[in-house]
């Protein structure tokens, strides 16, 4: 299902002098890493998995990696991102090996719903193809934009659950590549541009906008149950990718100045069980903006974002989503190969 670059990994670990390591990998990709266990340890690398779930390149295992002795992590799945790491890290974002063009040739007349000029977006698992359904599109008579991102975005045109700047772009619509809702209702949200997304698994076509409206109404719903809330949790990630202190600070400052209390909570795996024990209201997430939304159900307490603090406050007036950008001039694009970059620690 996904490309390993195995051969590769190896000779990258040679230069390094490796020979231990760890790999980390999220859930879809676990039996990738026991073939590349393999076949590391046939080649003298003595290798540890991580059980650990794993959701993005925003929590590398670097600290885990250094107290098992290890002199590399290699991260699978995701695509490199600027942070300060413990050991060498390879990232190895393995692309997708299924060809995405025929789901687009066959919601061609979708695809012309959007308008003539098209921003063209998807996942890291498709960036590779990115360039090639550019080219078709361009042949049926489009013009399609592939934005550059901020300095939180590896490739060009590649979304992040948490970034949406390469959607940021000047067309009639935006056309999203790949599987699940997520990343697309945030395109939607973020660029108030209608948005379709094709699964190239599927072949299905699914326009987000009144996905995005849906979802927007269940965190207004969110947003009305903490109306009379007096004590908010403000909860950080200690993940380095999540780690957002100054805006915590702020969303603090904001709360006490409007006669709420606020205290600060700071966790590695964010979930609710493990508040339960508190006596807060209510809680604002300051972390990956996932956790308040696909796991709101699971909070008996109301749960928010720190743009729909400002909304409950009367500060903001449209829906916001949730972004963790990147600093502009910060680039460390990735190179467009099965694996992508060495962070040197």
């Amino acid at each position: 299902m996904h490309e390993i670059p195995m051969s590769e990994i190896l000779g990258e670990l040679r230069e390094l002098s490796a020979r231990r390591v760890l790999i980390q990998t999220p859930e879809g990709l676990k039996r990738e890493a026991q073939e590349l266990a393999d076949f590391l340890e046939k080649n003298g690398i003595e290798v540890i998995i991580s059980g650990d779930i794993n959701y993005g390149a925003c929590d590398p295992a670097d600290r885990e990696a250094k107290m098992l002795g290890c002199d590399a992590l290699i991260h699978l799945g995701h695509s490199y991102m600027r942070l300060h790491l413990e050991v060498p890290t390879i990232f190895v974002p393995a692309f997708a090996r299924i060809d995405v063009i025929p789901a687009i040739e066959k919601n061609l007349s979708e695809v012309r719903k959007l308008g003539q000029k098209i921003g063209l977006v998807t996942t890291v698992q498709h960036i590779h193809q990115l360039e090639r359904v550019k080219s078709f599109l361009q042949e049926q008579g489009f013009t399609v934009l592939i934005g550059e991102g901020d300095g939180r975005i590896s490739f060009r045109g590649q979304v992040l659950g948490c970034n949406f700047t390469t959607a940021r772009v000047d067309a009639d619509g935006i056309l999203f590549i790949g599987a699940g809702y997520f990343h697309p209702i945030g395109v939607a949200i973020s660029t108030r541009k209608p948005t379709l997304a094709i699964n190239p698994y599927s072949g299905d076509a699914i326009w987000m906008n009144e996905e995005a409206e849906r979802m927007i109404r269940k965190r207004w719903a969110q947003i009305a149950k903490a109306y009379d809330a007096r004590k908010f949790g403000v909860v950080i990630s200690t993940k380095k990718g999540q780690l957002r202190i100054a805006e915590a600070r702020k969303i603090m400052k904001l709360l006490k100045e409007h006669d709420r209390k606020a205290m600060l909570i700071a966790m590695n795996y964010i979930n609710y069980p493990a508040l339960e024990g508190f006596d807060f209201d209510a809680y604002v997430v300051v972390a990956c903006p996932r956790v308040p939304i696909d796991d709101y159900e699971n909070w008996r307490k109301p749960v928010l974002t720190p743009p729909e603090v400002e909304l409950l406050l009367g500060l903001r007036e449209e829906y916001k989503f949730d972004e963790i950008l990147g600093g502009k001039g910060e680039k460390a694009k990735a190179e467009l190969k099965a694996y992508s970059i060495i962070i040197q620690s």
